[in-house]
């Protein structure tokens, strides 16, 4: 019996040897880190092998045949390449990890596109240039500009996820509600083209009538259900968005009071309001180390939560 899909050699093969060679100066550059005793956390490394992992799902034989016959499954492969894995490597990411890579002259200039204005502003205007209906069509029928489009995605899905999550300093502005409205923004430039999918009443991408009659489906019942697919998986993202944020946020208040508390009890001059600055900034251990330093506490005691976070997790879970 026929497979339902096209099975290609360079794509079953090839992909595995380029996630495999993706993976290797990341996990040599992580036992690097690991022997100067600024391991990458172990679950960082599971979620960049996941984001691998992803695209190679996304880039096989059967998915990618499939989007080139359905656009419910072109939006699947285009929401595990922009959301899904790009999410996934951003959070596989530390600042030491990609120390490297910001030695580049190149690269560094290209650190602007994880500003988050710059970040949002880029992805979503990338997000819509592509869905015009003559250049998405154009992507189906050339397979160059199709790769373009999805690599774009990648990177520039890479660069959004960036812009809120690090591991990149964020600028001063970008507090817990700034973070919010990039979080509200990011959803509902998602969420307006999968209403205009799913309401527009009109079938925007005709190249796919030959594949919706190939499996039996309008072309607008295939374009509804694209679009659904986009609100289902924008709003489980921005759920899982927003308890991040919460959690970070009391995070934040209880570190910044911990602070407050040890300053206290050493009578050291700080305020307030510079605990909560570097807590927001993501640099409350520092002044910890400052404090303690300052205290001339050496004490186990007086290390930092991440500090303790780390030794406790080295010494349960070995490097991957």
């Amino acid at each position: 019996m026929p497979l339902p899909f096209a099975v290609a050699p360079v794509q079953t093969i090839g992909l595995p040897i380029l996630v495999l060679l993706s993976w290797i100066p990341y996990h040599l550059r992580a036992r690097a880190l690991a022997r100067e005793h600024r391991p990458v956390p172990t679950w960082r490394q599971v979620c960049f092998a996941s984001g691998l992992l992803v695209l190679e799902v996304a880039f096989s034989s059967p998915v990618d045949h499939l989007a080139d016959q359905l656009l419910l499954a072109h939006m699947v492969e285009h929401l595990l390449i922009g959301d899904i894995a790009s999410l996934l490597l951003v959070l596989g990411l530390t600042g030491p990890l990609i120390a490297p890579l910001l030695r580049n002259g190149v690269i560094a200039k290209l650190r602007v596109l994880t500003h988050p204005v710059v970040a949002v502003v880029v992805w979503g205007t990338n997000f819509y240039v592509w869905h015009v209906p003559y250049l998405y069509q154009a992507c189906l029928r050339h397979d160059a500009l199709h790769a373009l489009e999805h690599a774009t995605f990648l990177v520039f899905g890479m660069a959004v996820w960036m812009g809120l999550l690090g591991p990149l300093p964020k600028p001063r502005w970008f507090t817990n509600s700034a973070a919010l409205v990039y979080i509200i923004a990011m959803r509902l430039i998602g969420t307006v083209l999968a209403n205009i999918l799913v309401f527009g009443g009109t079938v925007f991408y005709p190249y796919y009538r030959a594949g919706d009659a190939h499996w039996h489906i309008s072309a607008m019942a295939d374009q509804v259900a694209a679009g659904g697919i986009m609100m289902v998986e924008e709003s489980l993202l921005t759920i899982g968005l927003f308890c991040w944020l919460f959690l970070r946020v009391a995070r934040q208040s209880e570190q910044r009071q911990a602070i407050l508390d040890y300053a206290d009890q050493h009578d050291l001059d700080l305020d307030e309001s510079r605990a909560a600055r570097a807590v927001a900034a993501g640099r409350g251990d520092e002044l910890w180390t400052r404090l303690r330093e300052r205290a001339g506490d050496q004490a186990t005691e007086a290390r930092t939560p991440a500090e303790a976070e780390a030794e406790a997790e080295a010494e349960a879970t070995p490097s991957l």
